[in-house]
This record gives structure tokens, C-alpha cells and sequence, in this order.
């Protein structure tokens, strides 16, 4: 039996050639016929194996962005605002962003580094939290350091 890492390069060998032409070549080789059987029976026995592993994986989550803007005072003002890029699964409310880093901030504290470093403000977790802890709570952050936010009216002005 194939390792899985061996079952994944047969894959993307057999993506690239088609099994009629490993037969050809077999052909050419001079080797006897039944073992050319044997070995495209092998082939085509490794390549359902490996396709229904391959199978096995989660689908894909499709996302959406959200942006996090910090507003440290509590009011939207001509000042200057930090936020950072965020994705979410697609069908989960942006609302519950706040709340989805809170429980990775939690979950980080109690790892060895969060217990020497605890995080204890957004942009801390948002920049210290790793890939890992974020994706436990369908978390993805794009941007770990804080972008400047540019505020417009969406209008652009006439000549």
C-alpha cells in the first residue's frame, strides 16, 4: 500500500497523463502483458484510493470580508481609525466578529504563551493570535496590523 504522500503524487501524475498513454509506453517497454495488466490495475487502484481520500476533506467555506474599525472613545469623529481586515464564513452574521475574537483572545490566554503574554485589547490578539487559534472560531484575519482608515462621502465632484 501507498503512503498518502505517494497517493497525492499519483494524483497529480494521473491529472496530467492519461492512462492510455502510461499503456502505450508500458507496450513499447517490451514487459509482458500481464504485467502491464497488473501494473495499470495497481495505477487505477491507487487513483480511486487516493480520490476517495481526497473526497473525504471539508468543502471549501466560502467567506465574506469585515472590516473592524478600533474606536477606543466610542464616537466617530474627523479623527484618525486603525481597523483591520477580517473574513468570515459567509453565511455567519458580521455582528458576531467582536465576539468571535473575544473567545480566540480567551483561548489564547490559557497557551503557554498567552500565559506569558496574555492579550488583553483587540489589536493585541489581532497581531500576537495565531492562524490556528483564529480558525477554531471560523476566523480569518488578513491584515494583523492595524490599516489607517480613509473616510469619504462617496461622492466624486463634478469638474
Amino acid at each position: 500500500m501507498l503512503t498518502e504522500s505517494r497517493h497525492a503524487q499519483i494524483l497529480s501524475f494521473m491529472a496530467k497523463v492519461d492512462i492510455e498513454l502510461v499503456k502505450d509506453v508500458l507496450q513499447r517497454s517490451q514487459l509482458p502483458a500481464l504485467k502491464i495488466s497488473e501494473i495499470l490495475e495497481e495505477i487505477k487502484h491507487e487513483v480511486k484510493v487516493a480520490t476517495q481520500e481526497g473526497s473525504d476533506k471539508e468543502p471549501t467555506v466560502k467567506k465574506q470580508f469585515v472590516f473592524v474599525l478600533s474606536d477606543p472613545y466610542g464616537k466617530f469623529k474627523d479623527d484618525d481609525y486603525v481597523g483591520w481586515v477580517v473574513q468570515i464564513p459567509e453565511d455567519d452574521n458580521p455582528s458576531d466578529v467582536c465576539e468571535q475574537i473575544f473567545e480566540s483572545a480567551y483561548d489564547f490566554n490559557i497557551t503557554p504563551k498567552g500565559r506569558r503574554y496574555p492579550v488583553k485589547t483587540v489589536t493585541e490578539i489581532l497581531e500576537a493570535g495565531s492562524a490556528k487559534i483564529f480558525k477554531e472560531h471560523k476566523l480569518w484575519v488578513k491584515t494583523k496590523e492595524p490599516i489607517l482608515v480613509v473616510r469619504t462621502d462617496n461622492k466624486i465632484p463634478k469638474e
